[in-house]
């Protein structure tokens, strides 16, 4: 079947492709598109392991001041960061019986905001229902696997401090 040139548009002349042929991809480029893709998240793997072996997590060292006992009432919370090799975000809530407690505020199965509930007297995952003990940081409802990591707590002439858990 031939076709009359002058009826193929100007397009179509200049762009001599035929659809089939453009988007065919042969077994030898998938396969190399493949190995490439293998090698470069390899690659990122291996700069992530060396930049943590490198450059070790610094332990929170000290106390630091958070706020005036006065500013927080009980059954409340209040966030904070401390600001060193990386800004961490914590809650310190304050509950029944003036003790005062401080936890890392990302829930330790996808790193989702925990929050307190007074209602429940507990540490609630809202991302996935999960819950912790907000006397203790233990997991109470998964799916957290572990307890929340926990700062040392120290109130001295009014105000409130907070150090890492057995520091000195």
């Amino acid at each position: 079947m031939a076709r009359d040139p002058e009826k193929i548009p100007n397009w179509k002349s200049d762009f001599p492709f035929q659809t089939k042929l453009a988007t065919h991809v042969s077994r030898r480029e998938f396969a190399k598109f493949l190995g490439m893709l293998s090698g470069a998240l390899a690659l990122s793997n291996g700069a992530i392991v060396i930049k943590s072996l490198a450059f070790p997590h610094k332990p929170l060292e000290g106390e630091h001041f958070i706020c005036n006992e006065n500013e927080v009432p009980v059954g409340e919370m209040f966030q904070f960061e401390i600001e060193g090799h990386k800004v961490i975000p914590y809650i310190l809530i304050h509950l029944e019986g003036n003790k005062w407690r401080a936890f890392e505020q990302k829930c330790t199965h996808l790193a989702c905001a925990v929050r307190y509930r007074a209602d429940l007297n507990q540490i609630e995952c809202p991302c996935h229902s999960g819950f912790f003990n907000a006397d203790t940081g233990d997991v109470i409802q998964g799916p957290p696997p572990r307890a929340l990591p926990q700062l040392e707590v120290v109130s001295r002439e009014g105000k409130i401090y907070v150090k890492a858990k057995g520091a000195t």
